[in-house]
């Protein structure tokens, strides 16, 4: 056989444009022993998790620990529970230092672009920066698609960044306790500023409200209409209004936009005490407006600090915190139960047939599950 014979559809008309060819192959000599198949696959063994490690790993800003500890943290397994605190509680004292950032948005306003272009200019300032896309967990079938991190891949590629989709995992632990623990995490391995995505305008906004020290909410141009379809509520929420995309033709009408917000904004309620939310357009697809909103960041931070509401923000949320923990071990608690798990399948039937109401129903469940008789009120 030649060197380089060409296999029979080679174009003989075309030959620049073909470049595969036919070669013999090699022989070598082998041991047959070498060729005994073993069918058995072996799972490489578990390493057990050292905290101690763990957390000087985390400290010294490991990566790839990093990203196993906020695996263990987002588990649900009770193995895996107790370990977790273990290592926050060892991590506590180097987290708090941070500015946490809260970014919503209606769909399509551009929060994945914003993101992007935002943390790539903070860390070119020399800050580092986390990202924490909260992704909605599907109530069929308790999936996420956890997408963010494939649409900032200028950033994820940013030594200074670190990007994370976690899923808010349906209503048994959700974002409440696994993203407030990821952000100490962060914050203990050094990142400067905490970016937490989330997506649509629900009541995770209202959440992640809940466990930032600044929420901006981003928008689209045209206010008209969209201000009339506008929740009130959520405009409450935000210390700014970012007027996304505001480049090209759509400059001027974001310019107008804003002023509408500022304007509506004269009449509500600031989400922060001694702070006016204002609105600020910016153009992620040019890196245009980063600079200002920086700063309107940093003066919200100053403000905050100087009356003490920055810290009082934090204690509440602490406050917060334990309150919603305590709702959701209720809830685990209430469900994992064996009397309950029992008794609930015929307790849902009587009610779905009309033999008795809910409240009934209700009380005759939370009196298995207490121990009491029937006879005991709540």
């Amino acid at each position: 056989m030649d060197k380089d014979k060409k296999p029979e559809w080679f174009d003989r008309e075309n030959p620049d444009q073909f470049t595969s060819v036919v070669r013999r192959g090699v022989e070598v000599a082998h041991d047959q022993a070498s060729f005994v198949k073993n069918n058995r696959f072996k799972k490489k063994a578990k390493q057990d998790i050292n905290i101690d490690e763990w957390a000087a790993g985390i400290l010294a800003g490991n990566r790839t620990i990093m990203a196993r500890a906020i695996t263990l943290i987002e588990s649900n397994a009770e193995q895996h529970f107790r370990k977790a605190q273990d290592l926050l509680q060892k991590l506590l004292p180097y987290s708090g230092k941070s500015i946490r950032i809260g970014i919503t948005g209606v769909p399509g306003a551009g929060k994945s672009t914003f993101i992007e272009a935002f943390g790539t200019y903070l860390c070119d300032l020399g800050f580092k920066v986390a990202v924490l896309a909260v992704d909605p967990s599907s109530s069929l079938s308790g999936g996420s698609i956890l997408g963010d991190k494939t649409r900032m891949e200028q950033l994820s590629r940013n030594p200074q960044a670190f990007i994370r989709p976690s899923p808010s995992a349906g209503k048994l632990g959700g974002v409440h306790r696994k993203t407030r623990e990821t952000m100490i995490l962060c914050e203990a391995a050094g990142f400067d500023v905490i970016l937490v995505e989330t997506v649509g305008v629900g009541q995770s906004e209202v959440i992640v409200r809940d466990m930032v020290d600044f929420f901006m909410l981003l928008v689209l141009t045209g206010a008209g209409d969209e201000l009339q379809g506008m929740k009130k509520g959520i405009m409450e929420l935000a210390d700014a209004i970012i007027v996304n995309k505001a480049d090209g033709p759509n400059k001027q009408l974001a310019n107008k936009t804003k002023a509408e917000y500022n304007r509506i904004l004269h009449f509500l309620q600031p989400a922060t005490k001694g702070w006016t939310t204002k609105a600020s357009t910016c153009s992620a697809l040019e890196n245009e407006g980063m600079e200002d909103i920086w700063k309107l960041i940093r003066q919200f931070e100053e403000t905050t600090k100087e009356t003490g509401v920055f810290e009082e923000r934090r204690r509440s949320q602490t406050k917060e915190w334990i309150y919603s923990m305590i709702i959701d071990q209720l809830q685990i608690s209430f469900f994992y139960d064996q009397n309950i798990k029992a008794l609930l399948p015929k307790i849902e039937n009587e009610v779905i047939a009309g033999s008795r109401t809910v409240t009934s129903a209700v009380e005759e469940l939370f009196s298995v599950y207490a121990g009491r008789s029937n006879n005991e009120p709540l």
